[in-house]
């Protein structure tokens, strides 16, 4: 297989337009032939990653790099970086504004989500500066 890239914006506070990036890689990810298991879990992984990038991170990009071994999925924002990462992945423990929780987001499952999904998963966040997330499937 040639290596494919593909790349996807996120705005923030979008939420008619929250989960596009995530469904227009699934329908690449299928275009390309994947196991529908496997699609899912990346869906699932990434519309988290995605939805976290709306609510909290002044949105972002996402970056797919699909070869013969992995998917890797980089999601890279400029928000203002996960103050405790350890809170942020435990289930339940959310620090969504009143709003977004109003429009049923702020469960507190996205990074539990995230590391569920995927067969490995790398935070790199720093305050005031951003946060880079690498998810990888293994094909």
């Amino acid at each position: 297989m040639e290596e494919v890239k593909l790349h996807y914006d996120v705005n923030a506070y979008d939420f008619t337009c929250a989960g596009e990036a995530s469904g227009k890689l699934k329908r690449s990810l299928k275009d390309l032939g994947f196991d529908a298991t496997l699609i899912r879990k990346v869906a699932i992984a990434v519309y988290e990653a995605e939805i976290n990038m709306v609510i909290h991170a002044n949105g972002g990009e996402i970056t797919c790099n699909v070869d013969e071994q992995q998917i890797e999925v980089i999601m890279a924002d400029s928000g203002p970086g996960i103050p405790d990462l350890d809170k942020a992945m435990t289930a339940g423990w959310s620090t969504a504004s009143p709003e977004a929780r109003e429009l049923g987001f702020g469960a507190g499952m996205g990074m539990p989500n995230m590391k569920k999904f995927s067969d490995e998963m790398e935070v790199q966040t720093e305050i005031g500066v951003g946060t880079t997330l690498t998810l990888r499937f293994n094909l």
